[in-house]
């Protein structure tokens, strides 16, 4: 139930889209930016960040719906809720693993991530371009957390794969145009 008495019991997140377009669509163009556009992590990496950043933060829609969107995108079925309940064993690259932990430890305590955390990420073989894409999707996704949370938006499994597939066909772009119907 959203906490926004203009919205209608059972709203998801695109009701509120509609409900406020002009804050909407940049940030929509933003989300197109950071987790389609050019970047060193593929967009299935992208996605499993953001997924992982919301299940670090316990925010069921968001890391339903990227969940899904991950999966969709390539990264194996189940990797995602095994890397939030525990990284070391979870079948995620090895490579991918520092990145994993430095978001989540930005997400958990921004104000503990070190120099060494960075050098941990540069070490896998990512380079600064990657730390900094890193930041900018955790980040995202702990803002979007906060506005899910924030409006009482939830969802169930049925949703999460709907909403996955459609962020996988049609992107964050496609979101702007449905905004409109």
């Amino acid at each position: 139930m959203s906490y926004l008495p203009s919205i209608p019991d059972g709203a998801v997140l695109m009701d509120v889209f509609r409900a406020y377009p002009d804050t909407t669509r940049p940030l929509l163009d933003y989300h197109e930016l950071v987790l389609r556009g050019p970047s060193p992590f593929t967009v299935a990496e992208r996605e499993l960040i953001a997924a992982y950043v919301s299940g670090v933060n316990s925010c069921d829609y968001c890391h339903g719906v990227h969940t899904v969107t991950a999966e969709a995108c390539g990264v194996a079925v189940g990797a995602v809720p095994a890397a939030v309940a525990d990284l070391d064993s979870a079948p995620v690259s090895e490579k991918l693993k520092p990145v994993l932990r430095y978001v989540g430890k930005l997400t958990r305590s921004p104000s503990s991530v070190s120099k060494l955390d960075a050098e941990a990420v540069f070490a896998a073989g990512w380079d600064e371009r990657a730390l900094y894409h890193a930041v900018l999707v955790c980040a995202l996704f702990n803002f979007m957390n906060r506005v899910v949370e924030g409006l009482g938006i939830k969802a169930d499994d049925d949703y999460y794969a709907m909403s996955g597939k459609r962020l996988n066909d049609i992107g964050y772009a496609g979101l702007s145009e449905l905004m409109s119907g």
